[in-house]
């Protein structure tokens, strides 16, 4: 059987209706390569950058942080605005250095045009600074708690869905002095995010009444404490600790064995469940330790625990229930996800409509609405809580209280909060 002249065949010699069939053809395929459109559908896909502490000592909380990611894309089936979205992970240290060369690969290297991260506070600072020449680029927080990453010179593509540490310890230390601790001595690791958990527990304490006599500073990822325990005086009534991770660990372990027994008062990531599963009998011994922070793991509402259970059935290596760095990567992650779902994809001019949406937005989240302020930073529930004992011998932290709306101003007007001023190695005192 023979056929007739393919017209489309340069062994044809071709004619106007042939050559008009083969241009309308061609520019028929182009057009459907181009929008999308076509038996091939076609799917745009956006590049999504996630920058956490893979290394270092705060590594496990940097993985937690990831499962927060996965979990929330996975939630979204990895789609949003009708894209499809390509997640590019990424490691730092918890060094501002180390943070900055890992986002600057992101964005310049691998052209994301979303990043979620850091997870440290000078790194959170670092890379606001960095996000204002990059401002075809919209970022998203990780973990990164330090104050002056939305408070001081904010860049108006960096977004915190999470909150600041100073925030994650109102209603401590009023608890703290109403348990009878008048007198405490801090210890807390020495850069941004912790100068901003010890104002925050300050804040309340010092107008309480309660003193702090000294402020031990160490340098993030030492192992020996053996200095600073030698140095906390027998007249006080309790320690303020805020260390987290490995950091945490080790101190708690070491003082410990030195026969150390004065109780503690925890920063959220101190007693966070990075931290509770350590081993030691002084674990048992943090039964009762006061707390605060954005997530309690006990929360009684039906969205918390089905967060908890999706995150336990997602990963099998995780914790027994998701940390603050879990909880806080999944939010800002989940909030990108819904501003792009809100905006159908529209990334044109800046992200103009897309960052729109973003400070507009109610996020609903695990632990209740979240609201952005004038500097782009969360208002949140903030728990008060206590470490409890399962039933089958795990750590966990129960609600005793919950404060709404916690802001930056930390229940301050703006006026005593502008004089008071962030908090740093010697702001406030006490003693």
């Amino acid at each position: 059987m023979s056929f007739p002249p393919n017209p489309l065949s340069n062994n044809y010699p071709e004619t106007t209706m042939s050559k008009s069939l083969r241009i309308l053809t061609l520019s028929t395929v182009a057009i459907a390569l181009t929008t999308g459109w076509g038996a091939a559908g076609a799917q745009e896909t956006l590049k999504m950058g996630a920058l956490a502490t893979l290394e270092g000592p705060f590594t496990v909380l940097g993985q937690d942080g990831m499962r927060g990611v996965e979990l929330a894309l996975k939630e979204h089936n990895y789609m949003a605005g009708g894209k499809k979205i390509e997640l590019i992970k990424a490691s730092s240290n918890a060094t501002p250095d180390s943070a900055v060369a890992a986002t600057r690969k992101l964005v310049e290297q691998d052209k994301v045009q979303i990043l979620v991260g850091p997870l440290s506070g000078s790194e959170g600072i670092a890379v606001k600074d960095y996000a204002k020449t990059q401002l075809q680029t919209t970022f998203l927080n990780g973990a990164s708690a330090a104050q002056e990453t939305t408070l001081s010179n904010p860049a108006p593509n960096f977004f915190r869905f999470s909150t600041d540490g100073a925030q994650w310890q109102v209603g401590l230390g009023s608890n703290a002095y109403q348990k009878g601790y008048k007198n405490v001595v801090v210890v807390a690791e020495d850069y941004a995010f912790p100068y901003s958990m010890v104002q925050g527990f300050m804040v309340e304490y010092c107008k309480a009444g309660g003193k702090v006599k000294d402020k031990h500073w160490v340098a993030l990822g030492t192992k020996d404490y053996a200095s600073v325990i030698a140095k906390i005086p027998t007249n006080i009534d309790a320690i303020y600790v805020a260390l987290g991770g490995a950091d945490a660990v080790n101190f708690l372990s070491q003082y410990e064995q030195s026969g150390g027994d004065k109780p503690i008062i925890g920063s959220a990531v101190t007693v966070d469940q990075s931290v509770l599963g350590f081993k030691g009998k002084r674990r048992d011994g943090l039964i009762g330790t006061p707390s605060a922070g954005p997530i309690a793991d006990n929360d009684p509402s039906p969205a918390w625990k089905k967060f908890v259970a999706d995150y336990k059935a997602s990963f099998k290596d995780g914790f027994p229930s998701p940390s603050i760095f879990a909880h806080a990567y999944y939010v800002n992650t989940k909030a990108a996800l819904d501003a792009l779902d809100a905006v159908k994809g529209d990334l044109s001019n800046n992200h103009a409509a897309l960052r729109k949406a973003l400070s507009t937005m109610t996020l609903k989240t695990p632990t209740g609405d979240v609201k952005l302020d004038s500097n782009r930073n969360a208002v949140v529930n903030i728990y008060l809580t206590e470490v409890a004992k399962a039933a089958d011998g795990t750590l966990y932290n129960k609600v005793v209280r919950t404060t709404p709306h916690v802001a930056q101003s930390l229940g301050l007007s703006a006026a005593e909060f502008q004089k008071m001023g962030v908090g740093t190695r010697t702001n406030p005192e006490c003693k």
